[in-house]
């Protein structure tokens, strides 16, 4: 399966971050919104054939700590990665806090 999915896990709060607007731009320019399900989730950010090259996912975090009444020294986290079309599906989660947050390649 080819393309890019999220999912966003609260560690402050011990669930999914629902409602965090995700937005991601190829290599391209070509920008593609998504928003986390009740699962933190985004199956489906970025679908098709992936191009090679650098990808940027923007976490608006600022707005979800806000909803749920928490402080955020982040008001967004940016992710850049490097895609390469041969090696399938990108998995990106993002396992955040209210002043800290840490990511990683996903399966």
């Amino acid at each position: 399966m080819a393309g890019i999915s999220t999912h966003v896990l609260d560690a402050a709060l011990g669930r999914p971050a629902a409602g965090v607007e995700v937005t991601l731009t190829a290599p391209d320019g070509t920008a593609h919104t998504g928003v986390t399900d009740a699962d933190g989730r985004v199956g489906d950010l970025y679908t098709g054939a992936l191009a090679a090259g650098t990808y940027t996912a923007i976490f608006a975090i600022g707005a979800y700590h806000a909803a749920t009444g928490q402080e955020s020294f982040y008001p967004e986290i940016t992710i850049a990665f490097t895609a390469d079309p041969d090696r399938g599906h990108y998995h990106v989660p993002l396992l955040l806090s209210p002043y800290s947050y840490t990511t990683y390649r996903g399966s």
